[in-house]
């Protein structure tokens, strides 16, 4: 570690879209990866990243390892990703044990924070049946309506960012990911997603590529927030290229009274211009392109 640039601790950084985020930050950070597991010391990591393994829904560990590498920001993006791989406690407990332990730890370690959420949180995707939302595009301000344990767990961790600014006077971010996609394997242009409506009606066809991800968490840490502050992270446009409100109507038979959309107008239904004003971020890449783009993941080691 170079001991020049500010050190990033980013928690589950070997994951699939955590290694992006890495990667990304080490264009301008020394940056300890945190995860589960250890890749061993055998394997050499590249120029200014380091390599730790801790279990995060453990406090002790958790405050340890903050305050042993005394970081000038965190990022917070372990999590198990999705309701339906674990018992619904486990993933709630321990997505929001883990936020709770690390936002606790950045707060004392007086580190500005950015943490994964996603738009799990609104409660459209796992809901039966699915609400249409209050609004569109759907705004931060929208009412958090989750029942399934993971987007439980992420506005419980959403609180635990409110009461870590509040309390510690540091800056947290909370980035709302919709559905986050690798370039060369978008899922959401698999024909039995495109062919079928309602495939992709739970989060009303929203979609992000992984790098406009990484992006938008560089840029939240460059312009820290006063306290805390949510922002949507989506694609500009929808999954399947057709116009919003004619998708709304064919599946759902109506649309929010509250609709500030274009009839002709192909975009996502979440908002993003909060995240504009705030960090100057936009999404830049759509399923057009990068779909079929050939881009090989990040490689965290060296050779």
């Amino acid at each position: 570690m170079s001991g020049e640039r500010e050190t990033v601790l980013v928690t589950g950084g070997l994951g699939s879209s955590g290694r992006w985020v890495v990667d990304r930050l080490l264009d301008d950070y020394d940056v300890v990866c945190v995860d589960l597991d250890h890749p061993g010391f055998e394997a050499t990591p590249r120029e200014g990243l380091d390599f730790r393994a801790a279990d995060l829904t453990d406090r002790g560990e958790t405050f340890d390892l903050i305050e042993e590498v005394d970081p000038d920001a965190v990022v917070h993006w372990a999590a198990i990703p999705v309701a339906g791989e674990h018992p619904d406690g486990t993933t709630f407990e321990t997505n929001t044990l883990a936020a709770y332990n690390v936002l606790t730890a950045a707060g004392r370690a007086d580190a500005r924070v950015v943490q994964a959420s996603s738009d799990g949180a609104y409660g459209f995707f796992f809901a039966d049946p699915t609400p249409l939302p209050d609004a569109l595009p759907i705004p931060e301000s929208h009412d958090l309506l989750a029942e399934d344990p993971y987007g439980l767990s992420k506005i419980a961790a959403e609180r635990c960012a409110d009461r870590t600014a509040r309390r510690d006077g540091v800056s947290v971010t909370s980035i709302r990911p919709s559905w986050i996609q690798f370039p060369g394997e978008y899922p959401c242009r698999e024909p039995e997603y495109v062919e079928d409506l309602g495939a992709g009606a739970g989060n009303f066809w929203s979609y992000v590529d992984v790098r406009d991800v990484a992006d938008l968490v560089a840029a939240a840490l460059t312009d820290p927030v006063d306290g805390h502050e949510a922002v949507n992270c989506v694609a500009a446009d929808n999954a399947l290229g057709r116009p919003l409100v004619d998708l709304l109507r064919r599946h759902y038979g109506a649309i929010p009274d509250d609709c500030a959309v274009a009839a002709d107008s192909d975009r996502s239904a979440y908002a993003i211009e909060k995240a504009e004003r705030l960090f100057g971020w936009t999404p830049s890449r759509s399923w057009r392109d990068a779909a079929d783009e050939r881009v090989h993941a990040p490689d965290l080691l060296e050779g």
